[in-house]
């Protein structure tokens, strides 16, 4: 009685470790099932990661192949398939350069444990500057610009700048244009102003020509998917913005002139009154991405939408179109929702009798030739006027030219504004109006994890 009464606290004690071996190895087996999911899922993340950096790679090779969408194996270094990645690939919308990819990465051990990550690249516009010129230029004493400027030759800046100046040139000779008389040899960026800490020169020089070619997308993108107005047989058309979110097309069928002076051609007849015009239509901005006009363009208005216009005529190479801004241009509501692009040929010229303050939003951009306002002031043939001085003007947005960009003249000016303030507009860069010129190649916009 006595040996056996021990054998039922033994089974007890020998079960009761049997079960805590278990609940241990399971608890271990548990620990480390957890630790190579979480394995897993880090290594799902990097197969993701891969997928980004596949598809970065394709796009700079081949920027308009958007067909990469699918599964891929992903190997490691030894040659072994660890894994895949799959590709969804959204390409840029209405005429934008933003290119979205969508990868999801997992292993071959784990195929249900899956990371997702969304990445942005886009082309940046010309639309990344405050003012972008191909020629020497000069920002004198009262203007301040709040944004990045930029010339394939020199510049010299007596005014005030908030952001990066520079220049293509390591030194250049300064002639009259901008203020050097006689000519001589200036570092590519010099001045009176500053942040001096801000300059930056030689930089790569901006390939104005490119946007040439770019001509012809752009009709053919109006013509397809928005507003082409072909030769009008007349003076040009005129477009008026509205603030329901629509713009008016007429035909200016004849139009009268002021005597203006230009440093170019002195002073001259400058037709930019719109004296008689036809009603063409009436089009919503969120079905028109795009206007094209094959003549000269009067613009003016509220506009509520994203669109750019376009006024260039083909040959390219025999034709100057240019575009008269005529009045305010201000967005409808300053909530990212409204853009606009005014790309002009030629010339984009400011008419004699604007609002004494002028606003422009919008990114101009006159591919071959200036932005400028003529000086109205007594000069040969031409005479000052009540609208020759104008007290500011204010743009927002982007300047872009190919020659130097004025309307100032004297100092005090005789004609022009007593006060310029330019102010980047930041959703220009990644996000510039529909069609308007891009530079460069892709860069990284934005990642996030799913």
């Amino acid at each position: 009685m006595r040996q056996g009464s021990i054998t039922t606290p033994m089974l007890i004690v020998v079960a009761s470790f049997i079960v805590a071996i278990y609940a241990l190895l399971l608890v271990l087996s548990l620990q480390l099932d957890f630790s190579h999911r979480q394995t897993a899922s880090e290594e799902a993340l990097g197969i993701a990661e891969a997928g980004i950096n596949y598809y970065k790679w394709r796009l700079a090779h081949a920027p308009e192949d958007f067909g990469g969408s699918g599964e891929y194996e992903y190997f490691d270094p030894q040659g072994a398939s660890v894994g895949k990645y799959k590709l969804e690939i959204t390409p840029p919308q209405n005429g934008s350069s933003i290119v979205t990819i969508r990868s999801t990465g997992w292993t071959n051990q784990f195929p249900n444990i899956k990371r997702s990550i969304t990445a942005q690249y886009g082309i940046p516009s010309f639309a990344r500057y405050s003012f972008l010129q191909h020629s020497s230029s000069w920002y004198g004493t009262g203007i301040t610009v709040n944004g990045r400027v930029h010339s394939n030759n020199g510049i010299r800046m007596d005014g005030t700048n908030t952001s990066i100046v520079s220049s293509a040139k390591e030194t250049y000779t300064c002639g009259s244009e901008t203020g050097c008389n006689p000519p001589q040899t200036r570092p590519g960026v010099w001045g009176s102003g500053g942040d001096k800490a801000l300059w930056q020169f030689p930089v790569p020089q901006i390939d104005f020509a490119s946007v040439s070619f770019d001509f012809s997308k752009m009709r053919t993108s109006a013509q397809n998917n928005g507003v082409y107005l072909g030769p009008s047989g007349r003076s040009g058309y005129h477009l008026t913005f509205l603030s329901d979110g629509t713009v008016r097309v007429d035909r200016v069928d004849s139009v009268g002139y002021y005597y203006g002076v230009a440093a170019e051609d002195g002073c001259q007849r400058r037709y930019q009154r719109i004296l008689t015009q036809s009603y063409i239509g009436t089009y919503n901005l969120s079905d028109t991405p795009i206007i094209f006009a094959e003549d000269h363009l009067w613009v003016e208005g509220v506009v509520k939408g994203r669109t750019s216009v376009v006024a260039a005529r083909f040959p390219v190479e025999s034709n100057f179109m240019n575009i008269w801004i005529r009045g305010n241009i201000t967005y409808a509501a300053y909530d990212h929702t409204n853009s606009l692009g005014l790309i002009a040929q030629n010339d984009i010229y400011f008419v004699r009798d604007i609002p004494n303050y002028f606003q422009i939003d919008a990114a101009l951009m006159a591919q071959g030739g200036k932005i400028i306002r003529h000086g109205y002031y007594n000069y040969g043939s031409c005479s000052s006027s009540s609208y020759s001085v104008r007290e500011r003007l204010t743009i927002n947005g982007a300047l872009i030219s190919y020659n130097k960009s004025y309307w100032n003249f004297g100092s005090p000016p005789v004609s022009g504004f007593r006060e310029r303030v330019i102010t980047y507009d930041g959703d220009l860069l990644y996000a510039p109006p529909p069609y308007f010129p891009t530079t460069g190649e892709y860069e990284f916009i934005s990642w996030s994890e799913e």
